[in-house]
């Protein structure tokens, strides 16, 4: 290829590193979005897609029938990406939808980040892949003007065409090898105004929606790796317990086992079906010892929390009283709908793995590591497939540490697959947590200080954010990581004088991970909360407290917007009322308005309805698919759905007793509404979890007179 690029046309000496966007292979049409950072050799013009993929950027292939190929270092878990990024390459590009595919990159050092989570996907690469939809596009133009020899400034682009005034066209497969020879495009590589969007921004079903529910889409355990057995594993009875002994005489015997592998996190069996590999584990004779929480259960628990709030802090000058909240937040399974699940196939030195993987790079360091290979990373090729809901709990890949174990021990390919009882019982789980909330008042109801004193078991990220540099710093140091991750994350949108929020982390040996809104889960839900109660304290409408305080006009025009479509303050039969939360987060705001009926012994919530500014909406209707999902967890965790420990073990282990709302609980009615401030691309799947979850307690607090403090509120069900 570089030859190639030395027969290209631009002028003797120019540095091509210093530009913005590169044409890296021939003859399909390769571009990298950059973002000022050095390229790495060019590939051949066949050669994968990830063999030119380069730090911080997106790479579009175009091919000789026209169809074009995104390359996405990001993971489809449900939350519609691959559909949004489509988008924007038809957009940008002027392409039928149809013409665009997505494709998960593998883990690869060249693309800085690769995790999926904190509402980052879109955000950070929405613009890379703009920028480099508008060069090729501009590329495609010039390469037609040298065919026609005419000005590339009067020509357009349509339906996959560049087109002439003369009526000329040609189709963009017909002008792939030529544009890949073009250097310096001859019309300004510039992404369109959204004011000229045609795509962006108008409802659109998924691109994969058929794939789906036909079940032509493919998740870790659908894929055909020749040769690849099932396997399962027996696991401790409780958390993180270890194998003291164990006896696989009868399991080793049974009808079609393949063989019976020990693991640092139990005891695997593989066999020829799943079926067969299920009843040979319930065969093993195990001997376990206990693990490191065995001796904790929920009162414990929540003592060591309740002993780390500590006293309270002296008030401001001149308060004439205090308010006080608490609150208990439960551990939380993030139960996506696929549990934990790889293939892997480790041959001499190398392995591989397929996984829907939250942060591929470090799975695959993860599976080196286990593997004997840490110096040698490169050696482990982790490929990125679609997921079933992750929420957090996927950037933990013992699913694929597991399998690759497994595979170099029988010497050939397995699909390990945890059970929901697996899923449930030993996983990674959103923290409990004890909040303390003081609300200092001074004469004549004014707001002089706020305090919040959160005392929350460490939050585990020894994935990092993403990069390597991180990950080190999350693994060495992880109260340190949690610490700095709540400080950057968490705050009060509101004046209310002297505002102070700190955490208090409490060393309990209960794996934990990032959920949904990570500390927001919990921090921003009790914040809301106790808003509603400082307002009737000061017998004020909390709507009319919220809109006089808050700080940003984001929030009070998504406030504004639900309040009038929810119509909040109509007269409603005793026992129903509505309630309202807020919160700006991940640059997009939303609040939620909830009517609640608590007539009857469990609350049932009538309605919902939903106003987000999350700037540009790429896809209403994913957006709204995300945030209706997401009020639904919240409904789930609030009123019914948390995890119990007893004696290191969790007590539930599936959906009949992890109480998630069935759709008979679930309100026909979730309206959202989109309010748009800018165009900056905000994040959505953070955001429609806290203020749901907070708006439905103060709900349900207005209908019953009793405020909400501990969740789930009703633990036996709804």
């Amino acid at each position: 290829m570089a030859d190639t690029l030395k027969s290209d046309t631009a002028p003797e000496g120019m540095n091509r590193r210093r530009f913005l966007t590169w044409v890296v292979a021939s003859p399909t049409l390769m571009i990298a979005a950059r973002l000022g950072l050095d390229l790495p050799p060019a590939s051949a013009a066949e050669a994968p897609v990830t063999e030119a993929a380069t730090p911080l950027s997106l790479l579009l292939a175009l091919q000789s029938d026209g169809r074009v190929v995104t390359t996405l270092p990001r993971t489809e878990m449900g939350q519609g990406i691959t559909t949004a990024v489509a988008m924007l390459v038809a957009e940008e590009l002027d392409l039928p939808l149809g013409s665009v595919d997505v494709r998960s990159a593998d883990a690869d050092p060249r693309w800085l980040i690769q995790l999926t989570g904190l509402s980052t996907t879109m955000r950070y690469l929405s613009g890379p892949l703009r920028a480099a939809a508008a060069d090729a596009r501009a590329r495609l133009i010039t390469a037609a003007a040298h065919r026609w020899r005419v000005l590339a400034l009067t020509l357009t682009t349509a339906n996959g065409e560049v087109q002439a005034p003369d009526g000329r066209r040609v189709g963009y497969g017909e002008l792939a090898e030529d544009a890949a020879r073009v250097l310096l495009p001859e019309v300004l590589p510039l992404p369109k105004p959204p004011s000229r969007y045609t795509v962006v921004g108008q409802p659109t079903g998924r691109i994969d929606a058929r794939d789906i529910v036909t079940g032509k889409a493919r998740y870790a355990l659908d894929l055909d790796v020749p040769g690849a057995m099932p396997a399962v594993v027996a696991r401790p009875p409780t958390l993180r317990g270890r194998v003291q002994s164990f006896d696989a005489a009868t399991a080793r015997a049974m009808p079609g086992v393949v063989g019976v592998v020990p693991l640092p996190s139990g005891v695997a069996v593989v066999a020829e079906t799943f079926g067969q590999a299920f009843a040979a584990r319930d065969a093993l004779r195990i001997s376990w010892a206990p693990g490191p929480a065995s001796t904790l259960s929920d009162a414990d628990i929540r003592a060591r929390l309740l002993s780390a709030i500590g006293p309270r802090p002296l008030p401001p000058l001149l308060t004439t009283r205090t308010v006080e909240g608490r609150f208990d937040f439960p551990y939380l399974a993030h139960a996506p709908m696929e549990t934990q699940s790889c293939v892997a196939r480790v041959q001499g030195s190398h392995a591989e793995v397929w996984s829907g993987a939250q942060d591929p790079k470090y799975a695959q360091r993860e599976v080196a590591r286990a593997l004997g290979w840490e110096l040698t990373p490169q050696n482990v090729t982790v490929h990125t497939v679609r997921a079933g809901g992750g929420f957090g709990r996927r950037f933990f890949p013992e699913a694929a540490v597991e399998a690759a174990l497994v595979s170099r021990a029988v010497g050939r390919p397995v699909k390990l697959m945890w059970s929901r009882n697996d899923d449930m019982r030993h996983g990674h789980y959103r923290p409990a947590s004890h909040h303390r909330i003081l609300a200092h008042l001074g004469l004549g109801g004014s707001i002089l200080g706020w305090n919040h004193r959160a005392a929350i078991p460490t939050v585990e990220f020894p994935h990092g954010f993403g990069d390597v540099v991180t990950a080190l710093v999350g693994e060495v140091l992880p109260e340190v990581t949690s610490a700095v991750f709540f400080t950057l994350t968490q705050h009060v949108p509101y004046r209310f004088g002297f505002v102070t929020q700190q955490m208090t982390e409490v060393p309990i040996p209960i794996p934990t991970a990032s959920f949904r809104s990570v500390f927001t889960s919990q921090v921003g839900v009790a914040n809301e909360v106790f808003v509603d109660q400082l307002a009737r304290e000061l017998q004020v409408d909390p709507v009319a407290l919220r809109r006089s305080r808050l700080t940003s006009s984001r929030l009070r025009a998504v406030l504004d917007k639900v309040v009038s479509e929810g119509r909040w303050g109509r007269a409603l039969p005793p026992g129903v009322a509505q309630g309202v939360a807020v919160l700006e987060e991940y640059d997009s705001a939303i609040a939620h308005l909830v009517e609640v009926d608590c007539t009857a012994e469990a609350p049932r919530v009538l309605r919902v309805t939903i106003a987000a500014d999350v700037g540009l909406p790429i896809n209403p209707k994913g957006i709204e698919a995300q945030l209706q999902g997401a009020a639904v967890d919240a409904m789930s965790t609030t009123l019914s759905a948390g995890l119990h420990i007893d004696a290191g073990a969790v007590r539930e282990g599936s959906f009949a007793d992890y109480r998630w709302l069935r759709m008979k609980h679930v309100p026909s009615d979730i309206q959202v509404h989109l309010v748009r401030s800018d165009d900056r691309v905000g994040g959505v799947g953070e955001l429609g979890y806290p203020s749901a979850a907070a708006a439905l307690a103060n709900a349900i607090a207005r209908a019953s007179g009793t405020m909400p403090t501990r969740f789930p509120i009703h633990e036996g069900g709804v």
